[in-house]
Parts: C-alpha cells; structure tokens; sequence
C-alpha cells in the first residue's frame, strides 16, 4: 500500500467514532476526506501544506485526531518525534485532544499503545517515544518544539495576513526536510486574512508541495440552493445533518441579519458575519478609477477623523465629477507605533506604509504640525468648499492650522445619531446607486469592512467604533464628507462659511 492508503487503513481499523449519533463505530472516511489524504501523502513532489477548506459540521476536527493518531502510533509514527495541533482558543485546542483521547480510550488496541496526559493536554505514542500536544493561542507559544507534523485548526479565525502563534507554529519544523503542516478550517471573512492568503497564493502558484481543497458554494448562490449547500458540505447526508442545514438556511433566507454567518459557517464563502455598513460586494463594485480632474476643477467636501493621538488618523476627500462622487483618503499614523499595532490589528500596516498608503509621524504620538502641513499641501489649489470634522482634539490640530497660516472651510460635525444619520443614508444612497469611485484604496477597503452599524430607538444610525471589528477611521471621515456636501446641496452655503467662523 502507499503511505496514503495506510494512513486510511490505520483509521478505518482502529479508530473509532468518539461522539455522536455513529459513537463506538468504526470510523470510515468519506470520499473527500479519503482524496485529500491521498494527495497529501502520495504526492510525487512530498508535501510541506495542506489545505482541506469545508464548511462547519462536516468532521474537521475528527479527521484531525484521525490524523493524529497515524502519526503517534499507526503507519507514520516516528522515533522521538513531536506532534502539535494550534488553535486560536483552548477550548478549540482541547477539542481536538478530548477527540483523539476518547479514540484512544475508547480502542482497546491503541489504548495499549497511547498513554492519555490529560493535564498537559498530551498524548505519548509508548512504542516510539512520540508526543503529541495541543496548543493555544492564548496559551504558551510553541517555541522550542520540532514538530514532524503540526496541524492549524481553524486557522480561518485568525484576521490579517500575520499571526504571531502560526507563525511560531510554521517555522519550529526546522529539524525535518519533509516535516508537514495540515491546514483544516472554514473559510475566513476576507481575502486579507491569513487563511484565504494562503488558499489564492496555492491556487496562483500551483506549487506542487501545497495541497490544496476548498469546498465551498459559489459566489452569488442562494442560500436555499441545495446546490450551495452540497458543494460547500461534501458529508451532507452521511454524518452532516441536511435537516438542521435546511433549518439554519430558512432561517438566513427569513433574517437579513444571519445571511452573512449562514454564508460563512455554512455555505464556506469569504463574508464577514457582522454586516458592515457597506456591503462587500456594493464596495467591490464602486472600486472603479479615482479622477484627478475632480478635484481639479469641481467643487470638494472633506472629512477629518483625528481619532487616538496613538493611532490611525484619516483624511478624506469628494468630489462629484461626471455623475460620481471620487473618493481619495489619507492616513497618518505615528511611526513607532506601526509595527505593535499591525499585530494588534492583524493589518499589514507596515506594508501600507513601505507602499506610501499610510504615512507616519515620528514618534508614538501623531504628530499634528505634521498633520496640518500636510492637509495645506492636499488642499491647496482645490476649491474646497466644506470639511467636517469630529471636535475631538481638534483644538491641537487648529492651533497648528493657524500657526501654518493654512486656511479652510472646517465646521464641526457631530459623532452621534443626530449628525450621522442623514449622513449615513447620503453616503449608502450613493454606494447603492454606484455613484461613487474609492479606487480601491486598501486602508479604506479595511475600514469599509470594519464599518459597524448601531441604531437607536428612532432607527437612526451611525458608526460605532467600539462595537466594530477594527479601525474605521477613513469610513468615518468618508461618511462625515458626504454628509456635508449633502447638507450644501440641501441648505446652499454653509453658515459657518457666512459667519467666518472656523476658516483659518
């Protein structure tokens, strides 16, 4: 037999189904599962990734310990050898060992084989020495490990393209040539996390070593589709319950609200379970070319978000140019704060910033002499006509205006549901009838993604920066400009314009 076709043998003699409707059976690897251990150990070129991408409930984390359990004490166990799955949480690393020890205590023949530690969350494979432990994110990280095998459950949790612990993870199997990392999980929300990273750069690449299989129901497809839900859940019917599939669809069809979590778990599409402010598809589509000429020759209206004086800070501006409103943003962003935020934020600030997307001041704080030099050089030869603003620590950034001598139309413009409601439907009115051109910067593309809606009593809304899953500065300052060319358009010239009060 090939090493792929003992490794099913192993599984499919010993191992036992752990929990439950088929508990205490024998274990037998669907078709897709079968396939993807096939390409992975029959490889010609030797396997260094792979990537088995399904949606929920269709035996992810019991072909891990499957897997697991081949390499502690079936057909790819070696001496003195270790074994690390990782996950996010402990409670997504405990279930991958309580799996596997339960195979082990349930089989009377590897419980003879396999020592359970069940306070250091380790299996010992007894015959040749091998440890297998279960890591955490949260938890201590795996430096000083060697992994012959090391498997990332879930990995489509993590957000960003960067991940400390993975990478801790990816790089401790320095001591094999053919040490092989398995990758099982859902898909992530976007295509800037690191899971769907490294699904486009296997399926762009065709490097033979990455395998690569990705279940998942096409772009655009109903979430009623029994087509969908077929492509996305290859154990549907078997062990992969059709009744509470249909149940969890009716109820995405019914609840506009659970359309985004259904696509993601369910169907394994790339969508944010929270609804942003702008969806996805409505931003992917107003990505069209930015004028120049707009702010050349036509009437603009900005928005300034000075947000923490240790973070990100957003300038933009609009222009409504040929029956489009052009969108162009600034960012600033203080330089030693760049690479500890990038990791927090699982964003590639550093990267923006090397590609001049984000501009950074010196030292931990922003520095706004900087910043409103900069706004001076943006804006001059630009007819602007109004920029809204969020009072908070304006008062620094206007003491800098005027010291510069740089003079603009600034009013004030309130961050509550008063304020940003009307500013919030012109801008999505807008969106919705493609009447707008961001160009696809990358740091708006993050925010716009970020953007969480909160509504009160009234059904009024505006951005809540807490409640949203990263920063959404440049949304903030984008919605706070359409709102005061909106509010011009509606009342004629500005009061404060009239009155002299707040132009530098």
């Amino acid at each position: 037999m090939t090493r792929g076709e003992r490794v099913i043998a192993f599984i499919h003699r010993y191992c036992l189904v752990p929990e439950g409707k088929l508990v205490g059976k024998p274990m037998r690897l669907e078709q897709f599962q079968q396939r993807f251990i096939l390409e992975v150990y029959d490889n010609p070129a030797g396997t260094t990734e792979g990537i088995l991408s399904i949606a929920r409930k269709n035996g992810k984390s019991g072909l891990i310990a499957a897997i697991l359990l081949a390499h502690i004490a079936g057909p790819e166990a070696r001496l003195n050898s270790q074994i690390v799955s990782g996950a996010r949480s402990r409670e997504q690393a405990a279930l991958v060992f309580n799996l596997a020890a339960k195979m082990v205590a349930m089989s009377p023949d590897l419980s003879k084989l396999i020592r359970i530690v069940p306070s250091g969350k380790r299996l010992i494979g007894l015959a040749l020495n091998v440890e297998y432990k279960a890591l955490a994110a949260e938890g201590s990280t795996s430096h000083g490990l060697s992994p012959v095998l090391a498997i990332l459950d879930e990995l489509g949790q993590v957000r960003g393209d960067h991940d400390d612990f993975v990478e801790a993870i990816e790089t401790a199997s320095g001591a094999y040539d053919d040490a092989l990392r398995l990758i099982i999980s859902t898909q992530a929300p976007t295509d800037a996390d690191m899971l769907s990273v490294k699904i486009d750069d296997a399926r762009r690449s065709g490097d033979p070593k990455i395998i690569c299989h990705v279940y998942e129901a096409p772009a655009g497809a109903d979430v009623l589709d029994p087509a969908g839900h077929r492509a996305a859940n290859p154990a549907l019917g078997t062990f992969r319950s059709e009744a509470e599939l249909l149940a969890a669809a009716e109820k995405a069809s019914r609840m506009p609200s659970a359309e985004n979590g259904f696509r993601n778990l369910y169907l394994n599409q790339r969508v944010n379970r929270f609804s942003p402010f702008i969806a996805p598809g409505v931003w992917l589509d107003c990505a069209g070319p930015v004028s120049d000429e707009a702010f050349e020759k036509g009437r603009v209206f900005g928005g300034l978000d000075l947000a923490e004086t240790t973070d990100l800070c957003a300038f933009v501006l609009v222009a409504s140019w040929e029956a489009k409103w052009h969108v162009k943003a600034w960012f600033w962003k203080p330089g030693q704060t760049v690479d500890d935020h990038g990791k927090r934020d699982r964003v590639p600030y550093r990267r923006w910033v090397d590609e001049g997307l984000i501009e950074t001041t010196p030292g931990v704080a922003v520095d706004y002499e900087f910043v409103a030099t900069k706004i001076g050089e943006i804006t001059s030869g630009m007819d602007v006509a109004r920029i809204g603003f969020d009072r908070y620590r304006f008062k620094t950034l206007e003491a800098q205006l005027q010291k510069l001598g740089v003079v603009l139309p600034f009013e004030p413009f309130g961050q509550g549901h008063v304020s940003m409601a009307p500013a919030m439907d012109s801008t999505e009115i807008a969106f919705l009838n493609g009447q707008v051109a961001h160009g696809g910067h990358p740091v708006m593309t993050m925010c716009a993604a970020n953007a969480v809606v909160e509504k009160n009593a009234a059904g009024d809304r505006k951005l809540n920066k807490a409640k949203s899953t990263g920063r959404i500065d440049g949304m903030v300052a984008l919605v706070m400009a359409m709102g005061v060319a909106s509010a011009e358009a509606e009342a004629g010239p500005s009061v404060y314009e009239e009155r002299g009060l707040l132009s530098f």
